[in-house]
C-alpha cells in the first residue's frame, strides 16, 4: 500500500509512521507536514533514510503541492494534520479554522478527485464537549464542542461525513481520548510536568486540578488506527479510549512520585477559559467490531513515558528553545 500521512512530524503522526514501518515492511509512506512549531524533524530522524519513507514539506491547504502526490496514486490518506493546543486556539482561532477545517476539505476534495480508496480522519473526544461525574462518550453522543480547537475538529468531522454521504468516499473518523507518550510537544500536560519536575521548577496546574481525562498511550492509539485503516466499515466513527480516567492532579502527583520530587512544586494557576470538566470514552465499538485491545495500562504507560523523557531530555530542551526548527 501507498499511504499519505499528513501531520506526520507531529506527536501522534510520527508515532504512527514508526509503528507502520515496523509492522508493514512492504508499505510506502509519504509524510506531508508544514513543520509548524509542533512539527519536529527529530521525531523521524531514525527512519529518514528509509527507502519506504518520503517527506514532503507542504501545508495541507496547498493544493498545488499536494496534487502531484495524489496523481501518482494513493491507497489511503490518514489525516493527523491539525492545530491541537486549546490554549493557542483561544488566542488565534482563525489559524485553527484554516488548518483543521479548510485543510481537511482540500484533502477530501483531492481524495475524491483521484479515487483514493480510504480516508481516515483522526479526530478527538473533545468534539463531544464535556461530561458530568458519570457517563461515557459514545459514537452517538451529539457534538457539542466548547473551544475553538474542538469546534474546528468537529467541523472537519462533519465535512468528512458529508464526503461519504454525498460522494460515496470511503471514510472513517476516529475520536481518541488524551494521548501521551514519546515525542509529545512539551506544552502538553505530561511532558511539560516531567520537564519542569526534572528541573525542579514549579508545576502549573489549572484551577483545582480536578479536570478528568481518559489517558491513552500513543502506541495503543496507533494500533487502533491501523485496524480502522484496514478493517473499518465505510462511513463509521470509532471511539478510541484507554479507560484510564485520572484527574490532572493525580497525573502530576504520579510524575512527582516517580521522579522523587516534592508536591510543593505544584502551583495552582488561573483556570483555562471554557475548560471542559471531564472526558471519558466508551471504546466498546472498536473492541467489539474490530478486535482492538490496548496493550498498556496507565501505570505501565506513564512509566514508559517518564523513562523516555528522562533519556531524551535534549529533545525536550530543543523543543523549548526552538533549536529543532533550525533543522527544518
Amino acid at each position: 500500500m501507498r499511504l499519505l500521512i499528513t501531520g506526520g512530524a507531529g506527536f501522534i503522526g510520527s508515532n504512527f509512521i514508526h509503528y507502520m514501518l515496523k509492522h508493514y515492511p512492504s508499505y510506502l509512506l509519504i509524510n506531508v507536514d508544514a513543520l509548524t512549531y509542533a512539527g519536529n524533524p527529530d521525531n523521524l530522524s531514525a527512519i529518514e533514510q528509509s527507502k519506504r519513507y518520503t517527506f514532503v514539506h507542504a501545508d495541507i491547504n496547498d493544493r498545488l503541492k499536494l496534487e502531484p502526490l495524489f496523481r501518482e496514486g494513493l491507497d489511503a490518506v490518514i489525516n493527523f494534520a491539525a492545530e491541537s493546543h486549546v490554549d493557542r486556539s483561544i488566542k488565534e482561532p482563525d489559524i485553527f479554522v484554516k488548518s483543521n477545517v479548510l485543510g481537511t476539505q482540500t484533502l477530501l476534495d483531492l481524495s475524491k478527485q483521484y479515487s483514493v480508496s480510504k480516508f481516515v480522519q483522526v479526530s478527538t473526544d473533545e468534539v463531544y464537549g464535556t461530561l458530568g461525574d458519570t457517563g461515557l462518550f459514545t459514537e452517538d453522543t451529539p457534538l457539542a464542542p466548547n473551544s475553538p480547537y474542538s469546534a474546528s475538529k468537529a467541523g472537519a468531522d462533519l465535512l468528512v461525513r458529508s464526503y461519504h454521504e454525498t460522494f460515496g468516499l470511503n471514510v472513517n473518523i476516529t475520536r481518541c481520548s488524551n494521548n501521551y507518550g514519546p515525542y509529545q510537544f512539551p506544552e502538553k500536560l505530561i511532558p511539560l510536568m516531567i520537564h519542569r519536575a526534572l528541573k525542579n521548577l514549579s508545576l502549573p496546574v489549572y484551577g483545582n486540578g480536578l479536570h478528568v481525562r481518559d489517558w491513552l498511550y500513543v502506541e495503543d492509539h496507533c494500533s487502533a488506527i491501523d485496524l480502522v485503516l484496514h478493517k473499518g466499515v465505510s462511513g463509521e466513527v470509532y471511539n478510541i479510549g484507554g479507560r484510564n480516567e485520572r484527574n490532572n492532579l493525580q497525573v502530576v502527583r504520579t510524575i512527582l512520585e516517580t521522579l522523587g520530587k516534592p508536591e510543593s512544586l505544584i502551583a495552582f494557576v488561573e483556570d483555562r477559559l471554557g475548560h471542559d470538566r471531564r472526558y471519558a470514552i466508551d471504546a466498546d465499538k472498536i473492541r467489539r467490531e474490530l478486535g482492538w485491545e490496548p496493550r498498556h495500562n496507565y501505570e505501565s504507560g506513564i512509566k514508559a513515558t517518564i523513562d523516555w523523557y528522562i533519556r531524551n531530555e535534549q529533545w525536550t530542551n530543543d523543543c523549548l528553545t526552538g533549536a529543532y526548527q533550525t533543522k527544518q
